[in-house]
C-alpha cells in the first residue's frame, strides 16, 4: 500500500496569519512536503524551498463555472493555459468549479460540466494533470452552488469517462451536506482525486472539539489504496506554527 501526502492550504495561514515565507517555512519544518492551493506569484517560492504544489485553481471565480455552457469557450481557454503551467510547474491538480445554479436544474447543470470537462479533459490525460470537480457545501459557505453532493459529482465524471477527471472531496462540506463519511469514501473513491480536512462545524483544527473523527476516516482513506494528496484546509484557532506541527504529527502514522 502506497503513501499519503499530507499538504496544508495557503489561504488558511496566509496572509491572516503568517507572511508566505514564514509559512512555507514553517509548513517544511513541520513535514510537510507539499502545499495546497498556491496563489501563482507564490510558485517560485514553495518550490525554492523545495515543497511540490499539490493543487492550484483551474479557473476562477467558483461561483461562475462550467455548469455555464454559455462560457465554455472562456473557460476551456483558461483551464487549457492552467494545464500548461501545471506541467510546467509540476502541479498534480487544477481544481475544477460546477459554479452556482442560479436557476439550471441539478440535470442541465450535470450535463453542461460534462462537456466543459469532457473539452479539456484530453489536454489533461496527455500533460498527466488530473482536472478535480470540488465538491462545496451549499448550506453554510457556498449558498446555491451546484456541485454540493457526492452523487452528483460521481455521475459527472463517470460521464466524462477520463481518468484525468475526477473529484476533490471535501470532508468538511460533506460533512455539512450529507455525513456518512466515511461509508461515501469507500463507495465513491475511485472517482476521487484529491481530499480536503477540516474541522467541523467552524472549518478549524482537525481536533477533538468538533465532530469528525480523522483518525477514522484517514484510515478509511488508506484503505481505499489512494496514494495521492490529502490536503489540510483548516483555519487554527491559536498558534498556527503549533497548529501545522501537531497536524502533521497527529495524522502521520494514519496515512503512512
Amino acid at each position: 500500500m502506497g503513501t499519503i501526502t499530507q499538504t496544508v492550504s495557503w489561504w488558511c495561514f496566509v496572509p491572516n496569519l503568517m507572511t508566505p515565507e514564514q509559512f512555507v517555512r514553517t509548513a517544511a519544518a513541520a513535514g510537510f512536503t507539499a502545499i495546497d492551493l498556491v496563489p501563482p506569484p507564490y510558485w517560485e517560492l514553495v518550490t525554492a524551498h523545495g515543497l511540490a504544489i499539490a493543487s492550484t485553481q483551474a479557473h476562477l471565480p467558483l461561483e461562475v463555472g462550467l455548469n455555464r455552457a454559455d462560457l465554455h469557450e472562456r473557460l476551456a481557454d483558461e483551464i487549457l493555459a492552467n494545464i500548461a503551467h501545471a506541467t510546467r510547474w509540476k502541479i498534480a491538480n487544477l481544481v475544477c468549479f460546477s459554479g452556482n445554479r442560479n436557476g439550471l436544474d441539478d440535470a442541465t447543470g450535470a450535463a453542461a460540466t460534462v462537456a466543459g470537462l469532457k473539452r479539456v479533459a484530453p489536454a489533461a490525460e496527455a500533460a498527466g494533470v488530473t482536472l478535480v470537480l470540488e465538491l462545496l457545501n451549499s448550506k453554510v459557505d457556498h449558498p446555491d452552488y451546484q456541485a454540493d453532493r457526492t452523487d452528483w459529482g460521481v455521475e459527472v465524471c463517470q460521464v466524462v469517462g477520463s481518468p484525468r477527471v475526477k473529484l476533490l472531496y471535501d470532508i468538511y462540506h460533506m460533512q455539512i451536506m450529507e455525513g456518512d463519511i466515511i461509508r461515501t469514501i469507500q463507495a465513491a473513491h475511485p472517482w476521487i482525486g484529491h481530499y480536503h480536512t477540516a474541522g467541523n462545524p467552524g472549518r478549524n483544527d482537525l481536533d477533538d472539539e468538533q465532530e469528525l473523527y480523522y483518525p477514522a476516516i484517514l484510515r478509511a482513506i488508506r484503505a481505499t489504496g489512494y496514494t495521492g494528496y490529502v490536503g489540510h484546509e483548516f483555519i487554527p484557532k491559536g498558534d498556527p506554527t503549533a497548529a501545522l506541527h501537531t497536524t502533521f504529527e497527529r495524522y502521520a502514522q494514519c496515512l503512512t
